[in-house]
C-alpha cells in the first residue's frame, strides 16, 4: 500500500508537476501586461517611415477595486466613456483583470495617476506613428486599435514586427486582492524587429508629387505609379492618389477607409491598351530569332493601306483615319512608334493561339507576380481554348485581356532588362533592433526568361525611338536615353464600353542602352484630353529628372 502511495506521489510531483505549478501560480499570482512595442518600418536608406511612441494602457483588477461607483464616476469624463459600461467593468465576476482604455496619451495618464484609485493601473504601451501621414499609405497599411496589423505591410509582416509581450506578476489572496507584503516578477517584453523597404523615400516622394500634380491638372477619378529597379524586382516607389492619412484614418467610415487604403496597383485589374504591345513585338521579334515561319523580321514591312481589319466579322481600326497615306507601310518599329492596332492584330493572328498564349504565361500574365503583399490578382485571360481570332486579335494591341499594374510593370522589365522576369518585392531585409543583427534577408529573384537579351536589346532600342520621335516624346530629357510606350484604353463599365471614360498610362525605363529605372503612370478617367501621351508621359518624365538630379546619373548622350 505504501507503496502504491509512493508510486502516486512520485507521478503527482514528476508528471503532473509543471502543470500543476501553472494551476498553483494561476490561483495565488496575478498578471498585469507588458505591451511590446511594435517594430520601426524603415526605407532602403534607414530612414523611419513608421515607428512606435510611448502610451499607455489602462487596466483594473474588479476584485481590487474598493470603490467602483466613485472610480467609475471619476474614469467617464477623462477616457470619455459612459458611466455604466465603467461600472460594469469594474464589477465583472470571475475575471482577474479587465481593460478600461487600450491608449492613453501622456496627460491622460497622468490625469489617471493622480485620481489615486485602488486597483487600476497604468500599463506603457506603443502608440504607432506614420512619419509623414499620407506617405505611401497603401504600401505600409495600418494597425487595428489593439496594435496588430490590418492591412498593407503592417499585416503581412505582423509575426515579425509585433514582439512579444511581457507580464508583471504579483501575489494575490484567494479572491484576487492584491497581497500588501507579495512578491513582485517582471518578465520583460521583447519589443518588434525593424523592417527595411526596398522603397527608397526620396523616390517615392518624386512619385507622389508626380500624382499630385496629375490630380491637380487631369482631375482624374484617380492617379496611380509603381517605380522600380528592372535589374532585380526591388519596388522604389508604389503610390496612389487619393489616399488616406495614415495618423488620422476615418475609421468610423469604413467604406471610406477601405476605397483610399487599398493598393490598387496589386489589387485592381484594368485593360491595358497600347502598353501590351510590347509583349506582342518581343514575342514576335523571339520567335523570328528562333526561326518560326510565322513571325517577322525587325526590318519586315507590314501593309496596312486600309488602316484596319476585318476580322470574323469585326472591325479593328488604327487611333488615326490613315489620312494621305499615314501609317501605310510600316516595319514593326514604326507600329510600335505609331502605335498602330492592325499591325499588332497581324502580328497575333500570324504567331497564332498558341505561341501567343506561351508568351502571356512567360511574361506572368495570369499569375500572380509573388509580391510580399496580401491581396495580389492574377488578372484575366480568357481561357485558351474559348479564345477566338477576333478575340486573338485584340489580345494583339492589349484589349480582351486585364492585368494588374504591377504585372504591366514586371513584364514590361522582363522585356527590356535582358529578357528576365524578376519576382517584385518591398522588403530588402528584417533584423533584431538590438543585436543589430539580420533575421531574414531577401534577394533577386528570377522567375524565368521569355526572351533573350538579343531580342530585348531590340525592344528597349524601338521603346527609346517611341520616345524621341514618337507617342512618348512628353518624358524625353536630354541627354539621357529614355524608351517607353504609350497607352489609351477606353474603360468598361456593366460590362459595356463607357463613353469617354479612359485609362491614360505611359510605361517608361531609362537608360534604354542599359536599362535601370522602370516607372508605370497611370491616369484614370482624365478630364479633356485622354491620350497617354498627353496625361500620362509627362509625369513619368519628372519623375525621371528627378531621380537623376537625386542620383547625380549623368548624361548618356550628347
Amino acid at each position: 500500500m505504501f507503496f502504491v502511495i509512493f508510486l502516486r506521489l512520485a507521478y503527482i510531483q514528476v508528471v503532473w508537476g509543471i502543470d500543476l505549478q501553472a494551476k498553483a501560480s494561476s490561483q495565488w499570482q496575478r498578471a498585469l501586461p507588458v505591451k511590446a512595442y511594435r517594430g520601426n518600418i524603415a526605407d532602403r536608406n534607414g530612414r523611419v517611415l513608421a515607428s512606435s511612441e510611448t502610451g499607455y494602457a489602462l487596466y483594473a483588477r474588479p476584485q481590487s477595486v474598493s470603490d467602483a461607483e466613485g472610480c467609475a464616476q471619476s474614469l467617464a469624463p477623462l477616457l470619455m466613456v459612459s458611466y455604466d459600461v465603467l461600472y460594469a467593468k469594474l464589477t465583472q465576476k470571475g475575471v482577474s483583470e479587465v481593460t478600461l482604455a487600450r491608449t492613453l496619451t501622456a496627460r491622460q495618464a497622468q490625469q489617471v495617476r493622480e485620481l489615486n484609485l485602488d486597483g487600476v493601473y497604468l500599463a506603457s504601451v506603443g502608440m504607432r506613428n506614420y512619419t509623414y501621414g499620407d506617405f505611401l499609405s497603401q504600401v505600409l497599411g495600418f494597425v487595428s486599435s489593439d496594435g496588430s496589423g490590418q492591412s498593407g505591410l503592417e499585416a503581412y509582416y505582423d509575426k515579425y514586427l509585433k514582439g512579444l509581450d511581457g507580464k508583471i506578476l504579483t501575489e494575490t489572496d484567494l479572491v484576487g486582492k492584491e497581497l500588501p507584503q507579495g512578491e513582485m516578477s517582471y518578465v520583460a517584453a521583447l519589443d518588434g524587429m525593424t523592417v527595411t523597404l526596398t522603397i527608397d523615400a526620396v523616390i517615392q516622394t518624386l512619385a507622389e508629387n508626380a500624382l499630385q500634380l496629375a490630380m491637380y491638372q487631369q482631375q482624374p477619378q484617380s492617379a496611380r505609379c509603381i517605380v522600380m529597379d528592372v535589374t532585380t524586382g526591388e519596388i522604389l516607389a508604389m503610390a496612389s492618389k487619393p489616399s488616406v492619412d495614415l495618423n488620422n484614418l476615418p475609421r468610423d467610415d469604413v467604406e471610406t477607409l477601405m476605397k483610399y487604403s487599398r493598393n490598387t496597383l496589386v489589387t485592381d485589374i484594368y485593360e491595358p491598351g497600347s502598353t501590351f504591345k510590347v509583349l506582342t513585338a518581343a514575342a514576335c521579334l523571339e520567335e523570328y530569332r528562333k526561326g518560326n515561319p510565322r513571325a517577322f523580321s525587325a526590318e519586315h514591312v507590314f501593309a496596312n493601306n486600309s488602316g484596319s481589319r476585318i476580322i470574323d466579322g469585326s472591325k479593328i481600326s488604327c487611333w488615326t483615319t490613315h489620312a494621305n497615306g499615314k501609317h501605310s507601310n510600316q516595319t514593326l518599329s514604326d507600329a510600335l512608334n505609331n502605335s498602330c492596332n492592325p499591325i499588332f492584330t497581324d502580328i497575333a493572328l500570324s504567331l497564332g493561339r498558341e505561341t501567343m498564349y506561351d508568351y502571356l504565361q512567360k511574361f506572368g500574365y495570369g499569375s500572380v507576380t509573388g509580391i510580399d503583399f496580401a491581396g495580389e490578382q492574377a488578372g484575366i485571360l480568357m481561357p485558351e481554348s474559348a479564345v477566338t481570332r477576333a478575340n486573338l486579335a485584340r489580345i494583339g494591341f492589349g484589349q480582351t485581356v486585364a492585368v494588374t499594374a504591377l504585372q504591366l510593370a514586371c513584364a514590361t522589365a522582363a522585356a527590356v532588362n535582358g529578357g528576365y522576369l524578376m519576382r517584385p518585392y518591398l522588403v530588402k531585409e528584417i533584423s533584431d533592433p538590438t543585436t543589430g543583427k539580420t533575421v531574414k534577408r531577401f534577394s533577386p529573384t528570377v522567375q524565368s526568361r521569355p526572351i533573350s537579351s538579343q531580342t530585348s536589346s531590340q525592344i528597349a532600342s524601338m521603346l527609346q525611338r517611341v520616345v524621341t520621335e514618337g507617342g512618348g516624346k512628353n518624358a524625353y530629357i536630354e541627354g539621357y536615353e529614355v524608351g517607353g510606350k504609350t497607352g489609351t484604353a477606353q474603360k468598361f463599365v456593366d460590362g459595356a464600353l463607357a463613353v469617354g471614360k479612359y485609362v491614360s498610362s505611359f510605361v517608361g525605363f531609362f537608360p534604354a542602352s542599359s536599362p535601370k529605372y522602370l516607372c508605370l503612370m497611370i491616369v484614370d478617367e482624365p478630364q479633356g484630353q485622354s491620350y497617354g501621351s498627353i496625361v500620362a508621359a509627362p509625369y513619368a518624365g519628372l519623375i525621371f529628372g528627378g531621380i537623376i538630379d537625386y542620383l547625380q546619373i549623368p548624361p548618356t548622350s550628347s
